[in-house]
């Protein structure tokens, strides 16, 4: 198969491997940097030119911060696909602030109990060598003050008295005395066999002296003290080697002891004890020494002692001060161990119970979205408990059936619309499509509806070749209602201007109402149609088939375009307005009240002359009554708009009006229906 290029490039965008960040563009540019510098340098290389050579640092910068580069893209991804279920979230969060604090802490006290007990083993050691010094000082000073004492009796130093002290005293063994008097050597008692030389006083010598010293790249414990004598200073040093039996009465019941220097291990003495559990672990530790030198008096190179031992003999070393209140004290501090523990392992286990309850909540919300974004709105979440995330989840629940509901009256709303468009496309066919105009008579006539449909109504209706009916009229409210009654309006005048209307079998005179006990018998033809009697024949069929409180305006007009007469009726409409040449005015006013709101009511009837060039305007109150913050729109704009265009076509003239209107209205939604109805004279 071909691999093109968008293919390759989707499969690379679903497997989130396509760079979109600018940084991954930036790393994946310098990566391509790299390998092509790296190949021009093996090409060269290849060619034996030294050229290749420069660019060997290129390739390894390079190199290095496309790797860096690549490790910040890899958190970054791992970041992004690890860390977007909140379950990792809180896992990840409950590790860093539970679980890794718990874990440091026990590496702490684990860390601090080791070196708590590797100083304590050193302790140990420097404790049994600052013993030991101690132990020869005093000795020394005892032996100075003995001889000082014999040699003011006029005694002499002698050997012998020191003889005993090797016999009784174990750590005399290796212990060598030496003794001055004014500088001059007058006694050396050394061990037998001993090959130490006698040391050398050095002049920096300040008694008393007490340390650790290293004389011919050997270490002495020494002691000197100075006694002032009538023939002289009284000069007494006690040294005692630091070698491997010194080491060894150290080690002893304790592990193994080395003392170190510059150029490696000098004495090794005792081993590590065996392990008396599992988790008895070796402890080794080192500590400094500190070291003089003896010919120079001075610090030198200190010497280090390590120790290697088991937490066995350190605890039985510690608590051995104790005796049977050893295990008491080992049984308590296991006891305490274990509460730890047990508080420490029920922390974690509630943890995780909060980490489920919360996370389950979300994946339950994350769910229960996904149901609501498929359409699903009846799904709800089980509410098991009461807490934050149940009231979330019965907010959600709530959200869910709002949605349900707001959906069902979606449709709903979408269907009535639906059915608002058909009964617009209805009434649209109710206004006259094709106007009969006559030949003194033109006319014109524009509704615009507030909403879908128009409670709004005015028709041309020709009764003969010479006679139009012209009809304007309001329907009380708006909406469907008001379009299905001017729908019914619209129908009854047409049926009663064309077939005829019934009349009463007893003639009535023009204006004389119509009332409910009226018999009817023949009929009016359509041609002899009175404007008075059509409209209380309207009031009387929709006072019969309507609410109460629904009613209509209606104006009613015949004209005869022999006699350019205009009879007409006005029921409660907005009084027309005929336009003369010399600007003058009429209204027409002539009539009674709205229609379908009384049972018994009468309507006059008059006549105008319409003469050559006059307009006839009838409107609405959609026209006049919008408002601003100017007031109204006002009959007496509308006059002045008519006045000053009457020159223009119908039409433009119902366009300038509209437009004054809208202009008027601005922002704001139309407030009613706008109707125009336009005649002139020719």
């Amino acid at each position: 198969m071909e691999l093109r290029y968008p293919y390759l490039r989707l499969r690379l965008e679903r497997a989130g491997l396509l760079p979109a960040s600018k940084l991954a563009l930036v790393t994946w540019y310098l990566l391509a940097l790299d390998v092509l510098f790296f190949a021009l340098q093996r090409l060269l290389a290849l060619l034996r030119l030294s050229d290749g050579q420069s660019l060997a640092g290129w390739v390894s910068g390079l190199s290095l911060v496309v790797s860096l580069l690549f490790l910040v893209l890899a958190v970054r991804w791992l970041k992004a696909k690890l860390l977007w279920r909140l379950r990792n979230r809180l896992i990840v969060t409950y590790v860093f602030i539970g679980v890794i604090p718990v874990v440091l802490l026990a590496i702490l006290a684990l860390g601090s109990f080791y070196l708590f007990a590797a100083q304590f083993a050193t302790f140990i050691v420097t404790s049994d060598l600052n013993s030991e010094l101690e132990s020869l000082d005093a000795a020394n000073t005892a032996i100075a003050h003995e001889l000082a004492a014999r040699m003011m009796r006029g005694g002499s130093p002698e050997t012998a008295a020191l003889a005993g002290l090797r016999q009784t005293h174990q750590a005399w063994a290796k212990r060598q005395v030496c003794v001055w008097l004014g500088g001059q050597l007058v006694l050396n008692d050394a061990a037998p066999l001993s090959l130490s030389s006698v040391p050398v006083l050095p002049d920096s010598l300040n008694a008393p002296f007490r340390d650790v010293v290293r004389d011919h790249e050997q270490f002495f414990l020494r002691a000197v003290d100075t006694i002032a004598l009538p023939g002289g200073k009284l000069t007494v040093l006690s040294s005692e080697p630091l070698d491997q039996r010194l080491l060894q009465g150290m080690a002893a019941n304790l592990g193994e002891v080395t003392l170190w220097t510059k150029d490696g291990p000098a004495y090794t003495a005792g081993q590590v004890p065996p392990p008396t559990r599992f988790l008895d672990r070796q402890v080794t530790f080192p500590t400094s020494v500190r070291v003089v030198n003896w010919s120079a008096g001075d610090a030198a190179n200190p010497a280090a002692i390590s120790v290697g031992t088991r937490f066995s003999k350190l605890y039985q070393r510690l608590f051995e001060s104790l005796g049977d209140f050893a295990p008491a004290v080992e049984f308590s501090l296991l006891v305490v161990a274990i509460i730890f523990g047990i508080i420490e392992l029920v922390a974690l286990i509630i943890g995780l119970i909060i980490n489920h309850t919360v996370t389950g909540a979300v994946a339950q919300l994350y769910d229960a979205t996904q149901h609501i974004n498929r359409g699903e709105f009846d799904h709800r979440i089980p509410v098991r408990s009461n807490d934050q995330l149940a009231t979330l989840a019965q907010s959600f629940n709530s959200m869910a059936a709002s949605l349900e509901e707001l959906v069902l009256e979606q449709k709903q709303k979408q269907r009535l619309e639906n059915e608002l468009v058909i009964a617009q496309e209805v009434q649209t066919q109710l206004f006259p499509q094709h106007i009969h105009q006559l030949a003194s008579l033109e006319v014109y006539g524009f509704c615009r509806p507030a909403r879908t449909v128009s409670g709004d109504y005015y028709d041309f209706l020709p009764v003969d070749r010479d006679k139009l009916l012209l009809a304007v009229g309001d329907i009380s409210g708006k909406g469907i209602s008001a379009a299905l009654l001017m729908a019914t309006v619209h129908s009854a005048v047409r049926a009663y201007s064309i077939e005829g209307i019934p009349i009463l079998r007893e003639p009535i005179a023009v204006g004389a109402g119509l009332g409910s006990s009226m018999v009817l018998g023949s009929e009016q033809p359509g041609a002899e149609v009175s404007p008075a009697t059509l409209l209380a024949l309207l009031n009387h069929q929709l006072y019969q088939s309507t609410p109460a409180e629904k009613y209509a305006t209606l104006f009613l007009g015949v004209y005869d375009g022999q006699t350019r007469q205009l009879t007409y009726s006005n029921g409660g409409h907005l009084p027309p307005i005929i336009f003369g040449e010399d600007h003058s005015i009429r209204r027409l006013d002539q009539g009674g009240t709205v229609i379908g709101l009384f049972e018994r009511t009468s309507y006059d009837e008059a006549c105008v002359q319409l003469r050559r060039g006059e307009i006839f305007l009838a409107y609405s109150d959609g026209v006049t009554e919008p408002e601003n913050d100017f007031g109204e729109f006002g009959e007496q704009r509308l006059i002045e708009l008519v006045r000053d265009n009457r020159h223009l076509p119908l039409p433009r003239i119902s366009e300038i009006v509209t437009a004054a209107v809208d202009d008027w209205i601005g922002a704001n939604e139309q407030p009613d229906d706008v109707t125009l109805v336009l005649a002139r004279a020719r």
